[in-house]
C-alpha cells in the first residue's frame, strides 16, 4: 500500500483544515488507519484512528471533540477533518495503514509522507 498524504497549510487558530490520505492497492479496505503527527523537538504522537470498516474510531484526547477521522473506501481515502485549530496543533501529518486497529505507531505497516500544518496565533 503507498499512502500520499494532502491537505496541509497554513491557517489561523480558530480555523479548518481537512487533510486527506490517499492510498494505492485494492487492499485499502481491509487495513485500519491512522493519524500521527510530529512537531518540531517532539516525539510522534498519535491523533486518530479507524477501524477498516469505519465502524471504529478513536481520538486522542488532545484533539477529541475538534478532529473526526473517516474513510472512504469506495475512494481509497482517509480524511481528517480539523476544527478550532490551536497553535499547539501545529506539526507534521502522517498517515499510515495497518492490520491492527491501534493507537500505536508500531502497528502500522504503511506509512505517507507527511503534510506540514501550521497553526498562527
Amino acid at each position: 500500500v503507498q499512502l500520499q498524504a494532502s491537505g496541509g497549510g497554513l491557517v489561523q487558530a480558530g480555523g479548518s483544515l481537512r487533510l486527506s490520505c490517499a492510498a494505492s492497492g485494492r487492499t485499502f479496505s481491509s487495513y485500519s488507519m491512522g493519524w500521527f503527527r510530529q512537531a518540531p523537538g517532539k516525539e510522534r504522537e498519535f491523533v486518530a484512528a479507524i477501524s477498516w470498516s469505519a465502524g471504529s474510531s478513536y481520538y486522542a484526547d488532545s484533539v477529541k471533540g475538534r478532529f473526526t477521522i473517516s474513510r472512504d473506501n469506495a475512494k481509497n481515502t482517509v480524511y481528517l477533518q480539523m476544527n478550532s485549530l490551536k497553535p499547539e496543533d501545529t506539526a507534521v501529518y502522517c498517515c499510515a495503514a495497518g492490520s491492527i486497529y491501534s493507537t500505536n505507531w508500531s502497528g502500522y505497516s504503511y506509512w505517507g509522507q507527511g503534510t506540514l500544518v501550521t497553526v498562527s496565533s
